[in-house]
């Protein structure tokens, strides 16, 4: 099987992946063929904004910059970030566009190595030069025409792909996005990649799960924390929260997927039932999404063992969740007293117990469901269980 590999040597991911994608293509007997693109042409393309983390919450740049450095040292790689990032790779780009082959591979290294380990400046001649050189290429090479137009063209056939962010793999057609994705690429090559690690009791270790019924991320993730924290003698704390109010707190869209490109809403979709698949439960996207889960969520609070009732009466039985009734019949259905719970929403003790989850969610440097704080780290996104599951060894 063939694996294409779509990168820029300005992104940090792809310069993980790019040190691992050469050994799952070897473990699964595919042929690999790296694609270089211009992560800004991909952006034109579909709309985003040149920087898309000039405009993240403080909150996101802050998890975004701590995320990295872990997956930098979880993966053994070198890593350290370049003052100068983000950087113009044009010239670098047309570079690796202008080599072919073992030597494409080669020069990809040798660029990712000076922007994300040595901190060197990839338009200064003085080092693209000597890089340059070394691979049998001189600077004079990204001024040709027909270099230009393979790189431009590369760039807009992976747009049309559906390529929308680096790094991006391509198997028979199917797209994914992320370094974190590689498990799922491995195992549509027909690999049998590990993706938690092995199982460490960890005695008197305690994990705060923040929540929101109205994220199917939360959902994807609610299903697998119970038994996780349980292998482990973990406490599981359920914190749920209102992610439209913490977003407002953080300064974050309302829901974030409405402001996604064509392209990456119709991989988000793909990447839940992807997900879904991986561990095995069922789902089906809410029809009532974007929904509000006041109500669920303080249901869950009186009762936190409805929680995962809660969860696949929105996510599976596509049960609309602001409306009472329905909510209290699916609550019934699952052998709880519905209408009861739904009265005591009313409580202001538990009100107040969501607003303060809210808040406490906020206070801990949260942007979106699910986070997930074990000791002073925290956690954002269902795709880093196997980094909570280090943590708690």
């Amino acid at each position: 099987m063939n694996l294409r590999f779509y990168y820029d040597v300005v992104c940090p991911y792809a310069y993980l992946a790019s040190l691992r994608v050469e050994d799952l293509a070897e473990r699964t007997g595919a042929t690999l063929e790296w694609c270089p693109v211009l992560l800004g042409g991909l952006y034109k393309n579909h709309g985003t904004a040149d920087v898309p983390a000039q405009s993240w919450a403080g909150n996101k740049v802050v998890i975004g910059a701590a995320d990295l450095l872990r997956e930098a040292s979880a993966n053994g790689a070198e890593f350290h970030h370049n003052p100068r990032h983000p950087q113009r790779s044009v010239t670098a780009m047309r570079l690796i566009t202008a080599a072919s082959g073992a030597a494409r591979v080669s020069i990809s290294k040798a660029l990712y190595r000076a922007y994300w380990v040595e901190d060197q400046d990839i338009n200064d001649p003085a080092i693209l030069g000597p890089i340059a050189q070394a691979h049998g290429l001189s600077l004079t090479d990204d001024l040709t025409p027909a270099i230009k137009d393979a790189l431009r063209a590369n760039t807009a056939h992976a747009s049309q792909s559906g390529v929308f962010g680096v790094p991006t793999f391509e198997v028979d057609g199917t797209l994914w996005w992320g370094q974190d994705r590689m498990h799922l690429v491995e195992k549509a090559l027909g690999g049998s990649p590990a993706y938690l690690p092995p199982a460490e009791p960890s005695s008197g270790t305690s994990l705060t799960f923040f929540h929101d019924f109205s994220s199917p991320y939360s959902y994807l993730a609610a299903t697998q924390i119970e038994r996780l924290c349980a292998e482990r003698n973990v406490e599981l704390n359920w914190k749920p929260m209102l992610l439209g109010a913490l977003f407002k707190v953080v300064g974050t869209a309302n829901v974030p997927i409405f402001t996604f490109g064509e392209a990456r809403r119709t991989y988000v979709f793909r990447d839940l039932h992807d997900w879904a698949k991986w561990w095995g439960v069922p789902f089906n996207f809410s029809p009532n999404f974007p929904m509000r889960t006041v109500t669920a969520g303080r249901v869950a609070i009186i009762d936190p063992s409805t929680t995962q009732d809660i969860y696949r009466a929105a996510w599976v039985d596509g049960v609309d969740l602001n409306d009472d009734a329905a909510l209290a019949e699916a609550l019934t259905k699952a052998g709880h007293d519905g209408p009861a719970l739904i009265a005591r929403t009313q409580e202001p003790e538990i009100k107040a117990i969501l607003r303060a989850n809210t808040e406490d969610a906020a206070a801990a440097g949260a942007c979106g469901a699910p986070t997930i704080v074990v000791g002073e780290q925290l956690f954002w996104g269902q795709d880093r269980l196997n980094r909570v599951i280090e943590a708690l060894g």
